[in-house]
């Protein structure tokens, strides 16, 4: 059954706050074989001038797909998860996350289509710090795989 369209531009309240810390951001490093010292070394950070280590760009993923399991778990929209595979994910940065952030991420239902009886669903996480400073625009895509036919 295809996804109810007027979900489209359905907003989630936003997530609490999810705090940044050094070890995160090298273990992630670490996990994705990324040695930019920029991600470890806190000296060679501010010499980029950054306050503290950065994290790698994909590090958001982690913290705004969890917020978009609202949208996932939401019975109104009926996603049968048990049949999504990630399509998609991009990031638009207004500044590199850092080591100390508090991150509240507000997911929004962006588009629901219907492809070959496939539903696929763009949720958009916008990414604030504690000041409320935008960091970073997370879109993913879901894929619900149509039913197979008996």
């Amino acid at each position: 059954m295809a996804l109810d369209q007027s979900f489209v531009g359905r907003t989630y309240p936003p997530t609490e706050p999810y705090e940044v810390g050094r070890e995160k951001i090298r273990e992630f490093a670490e996990a994705v074989g990324d040695a930019n010292p920029a991600y470890t070394d806190p000296e060679a950070a501010k010499a980029l001038g950054y306050p503290d280590v950065i994290a790698p760009p994909t590090f958001v993923f982690a913290i705004s797909f969890k917020a978009a399991g609202q949208v996932v778990a939401d019975p109104q929209l009926g996603l049968d998860y048990s049949r999504v595979v990630h399509g998609d994910q991009k990031f638009a940065y207004g500044r590199p996350v850092r080591a100390g952030d508090r991150l509240t991420v507000t997911s929004t239902i962006e588009s629901i289509k219907s492809l070959a009886g496939n539903d696929v669903l763009e949720i958009r996480g916008e990414v604030h710090d504690e000041a409320g400073e935008h960091v970073v625009t997370a879109w993913t895509k879901l894929v619900a795989r149509a039913a197979e036919e008996a």
